[in-house]
């Protein structure tokens, strides 16, 4: 069917409302637009749904939210009626129609006779994650866009295990999407019904009283956040959302007196009126929390994403600036720290092993590997690490204590199997008194590590690329790259050039192929004469082709040098890919 023919068939199908028919009229003389909408599903990848808000295929909206959750059901239904009677738990975030689309998602599985745990309100990503492996749920469905903008919404899907859905499963809702008729196959039962009949069942605090014993129970020392108690200040932000209530609560178990959060952040909104965009990977974003640090002089600032699966710090530096520490930065004071701390408390395993992404610092394995930890790459997406924690445990192989990646999500403890700002907050606002106990900030320590491990440097790049045309520009981009690999970037020889697709390895003299552990994903990465790799990969969420450089230098000088210059290189990639 055409995407005029979709168009005219949404305008007039009964299922509408009147308010999404209007919506539709108001685009009748605008061609592009109804393309954009219609031209095909909105495509389900192995992160789920994400798209903006609006009436069409390719939006976010009540009618894709039962299409996908139909889908959902016929490959949940597929193992079987006893697979299928343990049911799916529901989550939502705080975003414009987060509710509205988990009831209709908890409507079409009820529907289809499969349970429903669903949370009574907003809830953590995180929590989502414990509650499938809590309750022996066959799998999980969380309404949430993340850290988008607010005219975004998404879909993510789980497992059994608590991780997001694995390739092959993702792969089988979208074919059951391409066969069913996003109006005429939807099998549903009324919301109110299906809570009578007992197919949707309310989560709340008996659900949160678990998963927070749970979070509580990582703390290392609180013997030293105590002596800096009456010190020791600090602010949180929640962006709005559903971080605003688990995260202020554990910290003030763990002993900090002295917590300010951000008011106006404290209020639930899915617009997001006081951020252009709620994600606290971007320093403007903590424009409010910066203010209140300042008049209470804290000593760490702290920002979870709407959905609390992600989390970024600010601490003050010499000069009483607030600055941010990075991901990657984050993530390697982190793990040095938990290794030390349960090395301290006799609670580090003989087994223990880190996990990153392949486009994360490489100094996270080097300071594991020193500490008599074993450190392992996967592909970017927490599903992997859990895979990969999943395989480890099972074969006797390790234990794994801690796993992150460059775009400041942590794993941390056995009972989740996906990103958890609620742990990580716990355990950064935890290391950061304990640095204090000893009159050292977060930014000494960092220094301190760079002197002893070398000095690494990264920097990630988006190169945006929307719409239709930004599709096919993301696609011709890949395809160059693979047709003729650089035999130099910025003057600097290619040693390796890695394509994570067919999990092949190329020595650029020699032209010699080998086989690599990781295979099937569209990653191209290559590794540098001067100890620089890059990384070049399409979003899996976004219309954006993301470059990763991450260099290491004799000094922080150096390896600054080289992040500049490889940076300038990745911005003619937009040219190259036209």
């Amino acid at each position: 069917m055409s995407y005029q023919a979709q168009y005219e068939r949404w305008l007039h199908s009964p299922a509408l409302s009147q308010p999404e028919k209007d919506e539709l009229a108001a685009l009748s003389h605008n061609a592009g637009e109804i393309e954009d909408r219609f031209f095909s599903l909105l495509q389900f990848g192995t992160a789920g749904l994400r798209g903006v808000m609006g009436v069409g295929l390719r939006r976010m909206n009540v009618h894709v939210i039962r299409h996908a959750t139909q889908a959902f059901a016929n490959v949940i239904l597929a193992e079987g009626k006893a697979f299928a009677a343990q049911g799916v738990a529901i989550c939502y975030d705080c975003r414009v129609h987060s509710q509205e689309f988990a009831r209709a998602a908890a409507e079409v599985m009820a529907g289809n006779g499969i349970p429903v745990r669903l949370f009574e309100a907003m809830r953590p990503t995180p929590e989502l994650s414990f509650a499938v492996r809590e309750y022996g749920c066959a799998a999980g469905l969380n309404v949430t866009a993340s850290h988008n903008p607010p005219e975004y919404n998404g879909y993510k899907v789980y497992w059994s295990d608590g991780a997001q859905l694995p390739p092959q499963h993702a792969a089988a809702i979208a074919a059951q999407m391409e066969q069913l008729d996003v109006f005429d196959d939807i099998q549903s039962l009324a919301y109110e019904t299906a809570l009578n009949k007992g197919l949707i069942t309310l989560m709340g605090k008996e659900t949160d009283d678990k998963f927070l014993a749970h979070v509580l129970a990582q703390i290392n020392d609180k013997a030293s956040v105590a002596k800096v108690a009456d010190t020791f200040t600090m602010v949180y932000t929640p962006f709005h959302g559903t971080g605003y209530q688990q995260i202020p609560y554990v910290l003030g178990e763990l002993g900090i007196r002295h917590l300010h959060c951000v008011p106006e952040q404290m209020v639930i909104d899915g617009t997001f009126p006081t951020v252009k965009s709620p994600n606290p990977e971007t320093p403007e974003s903590f424009a409010l929390a910066l203010d209140l640090a300042k008049k209470v002089n804290a000593d760490l600032i702290l920002g979870s994403d709407p959905d609390a699966d992600r989390v970024a710090i600010q601490v003050k530096d010499k000069n009483g600036q607030y600055v941010q520490i990075s991901g990657n930065q984050t993530g390697v004071l982190l793990l040095d720290y938990l290794i030390g701390a349960k090395k301290r408390a006799g609670t580090l395993p003989a087994d223990a092993v880190a996990l990153k992404s392949l486009v994360t610092t490489d100094m996270a394995r080097v300071v594991a590997e020193a500490n008599g930890v074993k450190s392992y790459n996967t592909f970017t997406g927490f599903k992997f690490m859990a895979e990969k924690k999943n395989q480890l445990e099972a074969a006797g192989q390790g234990h794994v204590i801690f796993s992150y990646e460059e775009s400041i999500g942590y794993m941390i403890g056995d009972y989740v199997r996906d990103k958890d700002a609620v742990t990580a907050s716990l355990l950064l606002t935890e290391m950061t008194a304990w640095y204090a106990a000893q009159g050292i900030t977060l930014l000494d320590a960092l220094d301190a590590l760079y002197a002893k491990y070398g000095y690494y440097g990264e920097k990630t790049l988006n190169l945006v690329m929307p719409g239709l045309e930004g599709m096919a520009l993301m696609a011709n981009l890949m395809a160059k790259l693979r047709q003729t690999p650089p035999a130099e970037i910025a003057g600097t020889t290619v040693l390796h050039q890695k394509d994570y697709q067919d999990g092949t390895e190329r020595d650029t003299a020699s032209g010699a192929v080998s086989p690599m552990a990781l295979v099937g994903s569209n990653v191209l990465a290559y590794d540098l004469a001067d100890e620089t790799t890059i990384v070049v990969r399409p979003s899996g969420t976004e219309p954006k082709i993301k470059v990763y450089v991450l260099a290491k230098g004799k000094d922080s000088t150096d390896s600054q040098e080289k992040v500049a210059k490889y940076a300038a290189w990745a911005e003619t990639l937009n040219e190259l890919a036209k």
